[in-house]
């Protein structure tokens, strides 16, 4: 499939999705929202996929949406722009597949959002991270001051949005916000061995953790909980449970095949 705004690359079991719009630092339009849409829905549908890697083209993550557009926007229009983008990021979040957000740079706005929709996010010691919208007279639209305020607590989070600062990624590992920070030499190198760690897992462990964890965390505890043992009790149907027990037993590395 020919993209404009974005590039993709299968690798093994590995799929990246590259923003490519690198002379607008990789700034979301209704184009690349779309674009995105489709790569992930391809990734998700393909068999031989285990997890999928987003990342951007040149020294930015993603800088956000593309204020040029902003003034054309009607109100309806916004309203629109808002819910493709949180589209978007709704579907990231709840793929069946893990996702890492390889962050290379900027991630503002927009661009924070899309790594936040990831499960993990591993950033260059040298890119900055924020929610800056504020700066524009709004406020973060594509689920940010939803998924921020759960991932780092809604002090800081509040704080993030009320300021519009940026941070580097040593304070954002901090936080919580980011789980490893390396150099940009060592960024790809490490995460695509996190993300050949992950691929060598059950997939359908993995999108069973993501499940109870995405539906547990709004739910009360006793919720959570009780959809742990139920997912628990339905992996026990399946051939990858049966593979990792024997393989464990007979000392050797298992070999899933997500069924």
């Amino acid at each position: 499939m020919e993209f404009e705004t974005i590039e993709t690359k299968k690798e093994g079991n590995l799929f990246w999705i590259t923003l490519n719009r690198p002379d607008k630092l990789n700034a979301l339009n209704l184009k690349l929202l779309e674009e995105l849409e489709k790569a992930v829905s391809v990734a998700d549908s393909d068999q031989d996929v285990r997890v999928i890697i987003v990342t951007g083209k040149g020294k930015a993550f993603c800088a956000g949406a593309d204020i040029t557009q902003f003034n054309q926007l009607t109100p309806l229009d916004a309203w629109k722009f808002s819910r493709k983008g949180r589209e978007v990021m709704d579907k990231i979040e709840n793929l069946n597949k893990p996702s890492i957000a390889m962050i290379n740079g900027y991630a503002l706005g927009g661009g924070l959002e899309l790594a936040l929709a990831c499960d993990i996010r591993i950033a260059a010691e040298e890119a900055q991270l924020g929610l800056p919208e504020i700066n524009l007279g709004i406020y973060p639209g594509y689920g940010g001051t939803q998924r921020l305020t759960r991932t780092i607590g809604k002090g800081r989070a509040l704080e993030l949005m009320m300021t519009g600062d940026r941070i580097p990624a040593k304070d954002a590992e901090r936080f919580g916000l980011v789980n490893h920070t390396v150099p940009l030499s060592n960024l790809e190198s490490e995460t695509r061995k996190m993300a050949e760690k992950i691929s060598k897992k059950s997939p359908v462990a993995l999108a069973l953790i993501k499940e109870v964890v995405n539906k547990g965390i709004d739910s009360p505890l006793i919720s959570g909980l009780s959809m742990e043992s139920i997912g628990w009790g339905v992996i026990f149907s399946t051939e990858d449970k049966k593979e990792g027990v024997n393989a464990f037993l007979e000392k050797r590395e298992p070999t899933f095949k997500g069924k």
